[in-house]
């Protein structure tokens, strides 16, 4: 009886072992040409989308550059000399531009369109204090009093271009 229970522990084993090795090898190599057939509709998807991240980072790009207020202000003439009707006409402009731009959200990275939201954002909040300065009566004055506080310090369009940059640089 012991003799029967080795025999059949010899031919068991062997056979076990074996079908765990077979096992293991068929379980591997499914999961490798799962990742690679991952890997190569990822490539796909990545060539495809590749151009159209990078047309989304060029159309922000050139939205903060229209709304940067050097900019603005020259592209933008008041049509009368009140300072609120130009405040009112200035930031409908940016926000139309905005609005324009607001699909290609999809295509670039969440805190690079929280910083062009940040830039839009100070660059409305700056032409509203400029026009509550005392100095400022007429919208030429307002146009002034802007270009005169962007002599000390740089544009929010700056800033954000400058992280544009950086993150389409990463992308190669």
């Amino acid at each position: 009886m012991e003799q029967q229970l080795i025999d059949l522990l010899m031919y068991t084993i062997p056979a076990l072992v074996t079908g765990a090795i077979a096992y293991m090898f068929f379980k591997e190599h499914t999961e490798n040409e799962n990742n690679r057939r991952n890997f190569l509709i990822t490539k796909d998807l990545q060539k495809e989308a590749f151009p159209i991240r990078l047309q989304a980072y060029e159309r922000m790009s050139l939205f903060l550059e229209r709304i940067a207020p050097s900019k603005l202000l020259t592209r933008v003439n008041p049509t009368s000399s009140n300072k609120e009707d130009y405040e009112n006409l200035l930031i409908a402009t940016i926000e139309q531009e905005f609005e324009h731009n607001l699909s290609q959200q999809i295509y670039v990275s969440d805190q690079c369109w929280n910083i062009i939201i940040a830039a839009k954002n100070a660059t409305i909040q700056l032409i509203r204090k400029s026009t509550m300065n005392d100095k400022t009566d007429t919208a030429n004055k307002l146009r002034e009093v802007i270009l005169t506080e962007l002599m000390d310090k740089s544009s929010p369009s700056k800033a954000a271009l400058s992280f544009i940059k950086e993150e389409v640089g990463e992308l190669w």
